[in-house]
């Protein structure tokens, strides 16, 4: 039987963490560990809620001592851990806040008094390899929990093959502070595995906001470590805070662009590592983000092509190394040899729009790097692929965070940047987006937004009567001969009667803005018009509209206009 240390650090007397501005020895920690594991109640699993990253670190080992098994849901909603209690019924809630909120099941408080380290010889303990460590749970496109069983071999040899290959093995006493929650698998992969296997120090506080970052690293002891994820990371750009300098920025959890790493190692001073892995695999591969495109696998690791199950295409599979059996990728992969590859984004994320291809990350990542945006996503509905065989023409969504600034500057930004197939209709605006404490956007969670902020949208948008042009129009003989069409002027002058017959007032044009003609408009078609009401109407300043013919946007744009006289009753335009 193959047996691994709990810890890999050379010294009893080494620091294993920062707590509360004070070092932990590795003496200390499995004394930590070595009492709680006896405290804890009977049950074969542990749902870790700790949110003190030693504390969380310190029960981890515990339940190995004690051959137990760590649940890590993807959340901590009380319908996930209602669901942790259906798949482990004899689960307990390990906990370090004065009430647990998890009363699903049972409750046990990680105890307030360090236990006593006793002096002398330390004996490590060693843990079988095939020994379960955790099940780490991923949502699902169903939103059920979907487990994933990870050994503790697995994870040690992991952590020890990341060690090596990010530099952590070069004798120095490494600090880790980490902006990602223990919880989660780059969190645990990076904050927790590789202090316990890469002799490393865990800073114990979660430092989330700007503030939290800058105090962690202060006082953290370098060489120091900020693991974190691009949505922490851009806010910290976007902070405007002098950052104190780190000596190493490890990335991971959503694609990264190369303009924001490159800001990110002029914050602190430090390269940016990006980390490429999954829940299934663990970590894969890293690259300097800033620098290259370009993945390396991490020591041991291997990528092969293989048939897919339907046999039309084929697809990559991880295995060697630290993953104990071979695992399907679903990320579209380019081979440039046995150790480096291209990543193209995840299959699911591909679009064909149109006849045109593109995905979802590059879409997100075109999206972030317009100025001003502070957060933003695209989104496509679960039909978006077979849209067009069934004879519509389906539409992208995106939502974005960007204070004061216009639409029509980030639809202008997106149009030098995107096909204008993949221009997104609508374009929404939102406080911020649902990302959780790991900084990913749970699909289902964006979904609801979506179609929250298109209902307040479509109930601020109010609908005029329509017109219609006919065959008889004088503008029609020419525009096009056995072809006809209405011309896009002929389309805007109705428009602006029918906006002037609704606001009760003659309007007066000064401008025409941004105005798309989205698709034609046959002779015969009526044509609805829309606009967006508010003070912009009624101030005269400007009128945002879409035409609308047979349940597809025609035409939108913005007009300037100033008010002229009311209109008498009865009178025309």
């Amino acid at each position: 039987m193959t047996m691994l240390p709990i810890v890999a650090h050379a010294s009893p007397e080494g620091v294993i963490a920062w707590a509360h501005g004070r070092p932990v020895t590795v003496r200390q920690f499995l004394a930590d560990a070595a009492s709680l594991a006896a405290a804890l109640p009977t049950g074969g699993h542990v749902f870790n809620a700790c949110t003190d990253r030693y504390r969380f670190t310190v029960g981890l080992c515990a339940a190995l001592l004690a051959g137990k098994a760590t649940l890590l849901p993807s959340s901590q909603t009380p319908e996930m851990v209602r669901q942790l209690a259906g798949f482990a019924p004899d689960a307990f809630c390990l906990h370090d806040q004065p009430a647990s909120t998890h009363f699903a099941m049972p409750a046990f408080r990680y105890p307030e008094n360090a236990a006593p380290a006793a002096a002398g010889p330390v004996e490590v303990p060693q843990i079988p390899a095939a020994q379960v460590m955790a099940y780490v749970f991923t949502s699902g496109s169903t939103g059920k929990p979907v487990p994933h069983r990870k050994t503790w071999g697995a994870m040690a040899r992991g952590a020890r093959a990341a060690a090596q290959r990010l530099g952590l093995l070069d004798g120095r006493a490494w600090t880790l502070v980490g902006t990602v929650p223990p919880q989660h698998m780059f969190g645990l992969e990076a904050t927790v595995m590789l202090a316990l296997q890469g002799g490393a120090a865990l800073a114990a506080a979660t430092a989330f906001y700007p503030a939290d970052v800058l105090d962690a690293l202060a006082s953290a002891p370098g060489p120091r470590a900020l693991v974190s994820s691009p949505v922490h990371l851009r806010t910290l750009v976007q902070s405007g805070m002098a950052m104190p300098p780190a000596d190493l920025v490890l990335c991971a959890t959503a694609p990264l662009g190369r303009q924001l790493a490159a800001e990110t190692e002029t914050l602190f001073g430090a390269p940016l590592c990006e980390i490429y892995g999954s829940t299934e695999t663990g970590q894969l591969a890293t690259r300097r983000t800033a620098q290259t495109d370009t993945w390396t696998l991490v020591p041991g690791v291997s990528l092969h092509e293989r048939p897919s199950a339907s046999g039309d295409d084929t697809e990559t599979w991880a295995e060697g190394g630290h993953i104990e059996q071979p695992v399907p990728l679903g990320d579209a992969i380019a081979p440039l040899d046995a150790s480096h590859f291209l990543l193209h984004g995840r299959k699911a994320d591909l679009l064909n729009i149109a006849g045109k291809r593109t995905s979802l990350g590059y879409l997100d990542h075109q999206l972030n790097a317009i100025d001003r945006v502070q957060d933003g996503a695209f989104f496509m509905p679960d039909d978006a692929n077979e849209g067009e065989l069934r004879g519509h023409v389906v539409r992208l969504a995106a939502v974005v965070v960007a204070p004061g600034v216009a639409p029509a500057q980030i639809q202008r930004a997106l149009r030098t940047r995107i096909d204008p197939a993949f221009m997104p209709r609508p374009l929404l605006f939102a406080d911020r987006l649902p990302r959780n404490a790991a900084g990913k956007l749970p699909r289902e969670a964006l979904a609801a937004l979506v179609a929250r902020l298109a209902a307040a949208q479509h109930a601020d948008t109010v609908a005029q009567p329509g017109f219609v042009i006919g065959a008889d129009h004088p503008a029609i003989a020419g525009h096009f001969p056995g072809n006809p069409i209405v011309p896009g002027v002929v389309l805007l002058d109705h428009a602006v009667l029918e906006l002037g017959s609704a606001l009760g007032r003659r309007l007066a044009l000064t401008q025409v803005a941004a105005v798309k003609f989205l698709s034609p408009v046959r002779p015969g078609e009526r044509v609805e018009v829309l606009h967006h009401a508010g003070t912009a109407a009624e101030s005269g300043e400007s009128i945002r509209f879409t035409l609308r013919s047979a349940g597809r946007d025609v035409a939108s744009g913005t007009l300037q206009v100033r008010n002229a006289a009311p209109q008498a009753e009865g009178t025309p335009c």
